[in-house]
């Protein structure tokens, strides 16, 4: 009830507020979608497909009606991705939206060309991301390539993390046996397998080659495209071609057999090694040309890392084959495009080697991830403490009944401390056991939780299946995001599973007997 010379003022200030909400960067969800948009609450998703995508759309729509943690996610999600932005600007992608497309990407294992078709064609998806089921009209809001994979990498690996702690802990009521009903304690079964990096088996020889024609592409494209003035470059494609030749004809030759070997080796080689020092000098050259134009940083340090790569390998080759010098493990770089790609042996027939990290993964009797790490240099032994504090610092004291381990992960320290914390310990020795052990070891209790634990390695599989069998994600910090957002996924389908057996889809909630 204001007075009249109130009134104006007051009128022109909501409409400033408006006009601010309305240029808002980024916001939760659409406030006003429109008629077209069917509210997530009431889509309706099938129950009886067999495929992946509508138990993940359950799990989703299960996390938006949440009575707590659609709320928590979102305050995480405002916290990390629009801290320090600036409060106006071009509208950003929603933020339910770079949830649901992250999940929903590793849950099918697709790449980004098949989430541009599906984010923009797909009816059930569209529904899910708040947008008209179908993308035609005028005004209809579609997505390009670039955009999806922008906003899907704004979620760190931090903030996914304490995403995926909520939805596992939220989870844990689904498999409740009552509404209300308190959740038994949990059965933690914990094991690391290798998720690879999208990087090609490495030999110092085809590495060379790596270096090599990337530092033409390089050039190429600094010259061609963007304009830098670097002469002496007419025979590029020549070079590329003849580089490539004589990796072919060395790898034969070094990993072939025949008469007279070594002498066809060390001839191969100084081939090799010679066109490989023309053209590191040639790069080196252009190097000094990119700098004198003032060149991007980023353009000169893309040039100078591959030369620098090139100029490696030309001595690694020369020490290894040409002066039969053993190469310390230090002193190897598994991919020039994956620098931290590790090497990796588990003692398996097949394959013998993998190229990338251990992830840890701790599921429950449930089979959701109650935890995961991604232990970058570090062996299976040193992580049974570590994935324990995580635990119980998440969920306190008396909240773990138990944890199982496989033998890689078994030292006598360790599991007389975790059996201080956690009732029973199923961690078995290595080696030869005295009588007392191999009684502790026959317990039923301890044989019924290690025959249990398998159900981990059916766990890891369907990981696997969830796009976490190879990582196609740049860099560590990619490959950490990758993980996260699998997780999320994997989790999301098994909730989502979860509620299609219990009848909780599309109506009331129900509960199955108990």
């Amino acid at each position: 009830n204001l007075l009249p010379e109130y009134r104006e003022p007051e009128q022109k200030a909501r409409e400033q507020r408006s006009d601010l909400e309305t240029f808002i960067m980024r916001q939760r969800f659409e406030a006003n979608p429109g008629l077209q948009v069917t509210p997530i609450e009431k889509i309706i998703l099938p129950t009886r497909s067999r495929d992946e995508l509508p138990a993940i759309l359950i799990g989703l729509q299960w996390t938006w009606t949440h009575p707590t943690l659609k709320e928590e996610l979102f305050a995480l999600l405002e916290a990390r991705v629009m801290a320090n932005k600036k409060a106006t600007g071009r509208p950003g992608m929603d933020l339910w939206q770079i949830l649901v497309l992250g999940v929903v990407r590793l849950g099918l294992d697709a790449d980004w060309d098949r989430m541009e078709d599906m984010a923009n064609h797909h009816t059930l998806l569209r529904q899910m991301l708040g947008l008209p089921a179908m993308p035609w009209g005028e005004g209809a809001k579609t997505f390009n390539h670039q955009t999806l994979r922008d906003n899907v990498a704004l979620l760190d690996e931090d903030l996914l993390r304490e995403i995926n702690a909520r939805v596992a802990a939220a989870g844990r009521e689904v498999f409740a046996k009552k509404v209300g009903a308190p959740v038994p304690a949990l059965e933690i079964k914990v094991d690391t397998y290798v998720l690879e990096t999208d990087v090609h088996f490495p030999t110092d020889l085809n590495l060379l080659w790596d270096a090599g024609r990337k530092c033409v592409d390089l050039i190429e494209k600094y010259r061609d495209q963007l304009g830098y003035e670097l002469p002496g470059w007419r025979k590029a494609k020549d070079w590329r071609r003849r580089l490539k030749a004589l990796e072919r004809i060395t790898s034969k030759t070094v990993y072939g057999g025949g008469a007279n070997k070594d002498k066809r080796v060390r001839q191969a080689v100084k081939e090799y090694l010679d066109a490989g020092r023309q053209l590191s000098e040639k790069v080196a050259a252009s190097l000094l040309s990119l700098c004198d134009q003032r060149a991007l940083e980023a353009h000169w340090d893309g040039l100078a890392y591959f030369q620098g790569m090139l100029d490696k390998h030309l001595d690694l080759v020369e020490r290894r084959l040409l002066k039969e010098e053993t190469i310390p493990a230090a002193e190897k770089v598994f991919s020039l495009f994956e620098p931290h790609t590790e090497w990796i042996q588990k003692g398996k027939q097949r394959p013998n080697v993998e190229l990338g990290h251990r992830l840890l993964v701790a599921t429950d009797q449930n089979g959701l991830v109650q935890d995961y790490d991604v232990p970058v240099g570090a062996v299976d032994v040193d992580q049974s403490v570590p994935v324990a504090d995580r635990l119980l610092g998440r969920y306190g004291s008396g909240s773990v009944a138990s944890l199982s381990f496989d033998k890689g992960f078994t030292r006598a320290g360790d599991r007389e401390l975790l059996s201080l914390y956690v009732p029973t310990v199923v961690m078995p020795k290595r080696g030869k056991k005295n009588a007392q052990e191999t009684e502790c070891e026959s317990q039923k209790k301890f044989v019924a939780l290690r025959k249990q634990h398998s159900a981990v390695e059916s766990d890891i599989n369907a990981l696997e299946h969830h796009g976490l069998n190879r990582c196609l994600d740049l860099g560590l910090e990619g490959y950490r995001r990758y993980v996260g957002y699998g997780v999320l996924a994997f989790n999301l389908h098994v909730i989502g599973r979860r509620l299609v057996e219990l009848g909780q889809v599309g109506s009331e909630p129900k509960r199955a007997a108990a």
